[in-house]
């Protein structure tokens, strides 16, 4: 993992804050809703910092039971004897009132889940600072691990920034890196990135707070966005390269998971491997003994586990045992979006 943060000028503040090393601890309010954000949320409860409060989306149903629950974050902060606040929008005004009186110095945000409007961003005088996992101005926007897995990219990593109006447009105080993998999933890349990035929104908070960090203006060279992934955008479609039915499938695996349609009707699929095999139209399943295959543009690919409707996972092979396909029998782009 490589790292690299903002600096001041030559004989700065900054500079001088190096050289003595003091820090007053910063007064934070952590804005954060899903597993993701919970590293963050850790390192800061374990830092000199002070975390004065906790915001996050209000509780949802979550589950086989689709019971009512609070978020990760808000689990942690209540283990913790944080505050918590859930407005049901970052606009009320009553939210800003509170936020206000919170009188924080900084605060943090780690994938909160809404826009926050220019009069709760200019509250904290030294901003808010966001963690992002991609390497701005690469992958703006709500879903850049997905769309870094989907687009074939070999790296990429988390940067901090100072929130802004833009989508994610901020000038950004640090990076680090992370090499994507050639089997890694989107969950497994996040997970990694999360713990790392933790760190990185650690350090930024740090330099603040001795002035020895600065925010860079983002180039303009190389920006792309990456937008929320539906299920509807997680369907595959078999006409295409082998390639990138795997790379699809990964960048939204555990979550939303891809899915394909077939005579049996939705199945969700998990990763697959890259076969040799050419004579298989696309979607045609190829069944042998101990595997499943399916023909793409290319190659064929080998299917991993698979969800089958109203199932639970299992393996390919094992499904095919049990519903016996018959040859020929191709997988549909399919519209089963229940």
């Amino acid at each position: 993992m490589d790292t690299s943060y903002g600096a001041g000028p030559p004989n700065s503040p900054a500079d001088q804050h190096r050289s003595t090393g003091r820090q007053d601890p910063l007064r934070i309010v952590f804005a954060g809703t899903p597993a993701a954000a919970v590293p963050s949320l850790a390192a800061l409860l374990d830092s000199e910092h002070e975390v004065a409060a906790v915001v996050t989306r209000p509780a949802a149903r979550r589950g086989r039971g689709r019971s009512l629950a609070g978020s990760p974050v808000a689990e942690l902060a209540a283990k913790a004897g944080i505050p918590v606040l859930t407005p049901a929008s970052a606009r009320a005004e009553e939210f800003r009132v509170q936020l206000a009186e919170l009188a924080p110095d900084a605060a943090a945000v780690v994938a909160y889940g809404a826009l926050l409007p220019p009069p709760v961003l200019a509250i904290p005088p030294h901003g808010w600072v966001n963690l992002h996992f991609s390497l701005l101005p690469a992958w703006r926007g709500a879903s850049p691990v997905q769309a870094a897995i989907r687009a074939g990219d070999d790296v990429t990593g988390a940067s901090t920034f100072r929130l802004e109006a833009g989508m994610d447009t901020g000038p950004v105080f640090g990076v680090i890196t992370e090499t994507i993998g050639p089997t890694d999933t989107a969950g497994e890349l996040l997970e990694r990135l999360s713990t790392s990035g933790a760190q990185l929104l650690l350090a930024t908070l740090n330099g603040i707070a001795d002035g020895s960090i600065v925010a860079r203006t983002q180039s303009t060279d190389g920006v792309s966005y990456a937008g929320k992934v539906t299920v509807a955008d997680a369907r595959l479609d078999w006409s295409t390269p082998a390639t990138s039915i795997d790379r699809m499938i990964r960048s939204v695996t555990p979550e939303p998971g891809a899915w394909t349609g077939s005579p049996w009707g939705r199945i969700v699929l998990g990763p697959v491997t890259l076969d040799e095999r050419t004579d298989l139209q696309p979607g045609e399943l190829g069944v042998g003994k101990s595997e499943v295959l399916v023909g793409t543009a290319t190659t064929a690919v080998r299917l991993g586990r698979l969800t089958p409707p109203g199932r639970r996972p299992m393996p390919a092979a094992d499904w095919a045992r049990g519903v016996r396909p018959a040859a020929g029998t191709v997988l549909t782009a399919g519209t089963e979006l229940a």
